[in-house]
């Protein structure tokens, strides 16, 4: 399946990006949950070293994605508008 990307979670990425951390300084803050709306919850996963999220569809069902630091700006400057999630486990 894939997410089209919407501004529910651009505006995600957009406060991702403009706290202008480091990977480094995101480790030292990992936080599973940091960014919740409506239908994503996540947050940077110092194991991964992406920020791991969940998506709830309109049926409630979870999937699961992670993006890296660099594909987050990819997607904040329109470069990306739709990628693959997977059902989550």
């Amino acid at each position: 399946m894939k997410l089209t990307v919407n501004n529910e979670l651009l505006e995600i990425f957009k406060d991702i990006l403009n706290r202008n951390l480091t990977i480094t300084e995101w480790s030292e803050i990992e936080s599973c949950d940091e960014f919740q709306t409506d239908n994503f919850c996540g947050g940077f996963d110092s194991t991964e070293m992406e920020f791991c999220f969940s998506y709830y569809d309109n049926n409630k069902t979870e999937y699961w994605f992670q993006k890296s630091l660099n594909e987050i700006k990819d997607i904040a400057n329109g470069e990306l508008t739709e990628f693959p999630i997977r059902l989550a486990e």
